[in-house]
């Protein structure tokens, strides 16, 4: 069956969006997963490699500075959550305040945003959904609507979904997933959630090197 004129436009809209995000991936040279499961079964890497985007790929390589290597780190770190810089800052600045281990402290901060416990808790595919949920006030805290992804959870209060997103297939399937990996300082029962406590960089399930945003946001 033909597609509509208005039904191919977002078709290529959307196809264009997912593409964007593969070469956020390829720029940075490995799998962020920023598509849900796309990412686990048509991933441009696991079939090609990490080739840089662009039309000569591999042969536009070269040699990283000390300080491209700091600058790739950070901009892999905003990828993944979906940051914009003034917040990277923002969670830097806080976490020199401190005491202790300032990359740890920052990372710690990011992990117990709302938008990424409702991602780690398997409310949402990926941390970009999440955050549709929680501006569509379908995600509440202690029994209040919250509608703020940045929002800072402390251990203890609970996080579950409204009833009404309970019912989106999308949703139901993730809740469904008895694949997904539920962090050791979350607890989840069906669709209400508790922060634990904080997680320390062990309990991080994150292939970031914390110590090089660190010095870069130093210089």
């Amino acid at each position: 069956m033909a597609l509509s004129q208005e039904s191919r436009g977002e078709y290529k809209h959307m196809m264009k969006r997912f593409s964007h995000k593969c070469k956020l991936c390829r720029a940075s040279g490995e799998k962020l997963v920023l598509k849900a499961d796309r990412c686990t079964t048509k991933c441009p890497i696991d079939k090609k490699g990490a080739i840089p985007p662009g039309q000569h790929g591999i042969k536009r390589r070269r040699k990283i500075s000390d300080y491209g290597i700091r600058l790739k780190e950070k901009q892999k770190l905003k990828k993944i959550f979906y940051l914009t810089e003034k917040q990277m800052k923002s969670y830097f600045s806080d976490a020199k305040k401190i005491q202790g281990a300032t990359g740890e402290t920052m990372l710690q901060g990011i992990e117990t945003r709302l938008d990424n416990l409702v991602f780690r808790l398997g409310f949402a595919p990926s941390r970009r959904l999440s955050k549709q949920l929680i501006g569509h006030k379908h995600i509440m805290i202690d029994g209040k609507v919250v509608n703020i992804p940045s929002y800072h959870v402390k251990p203890g209060q609970i996080i579950n979904l409204s009833d009404k997103a309970v019912k989106i297939p999308l949703i139901k399937k993730t809740l469904e997933n008895k694949e997904f990996k539920i962090p050791s300082w979350l607890e989840r029962k069906a669709a209400v959630g508790k922060l634990v406590c904080v997680p320390k960089r062990a309990d991080m399930d994150l292939n970031i090197n914390e110590q090089l945003i660190v010095e870069h946001y130093s210089k």
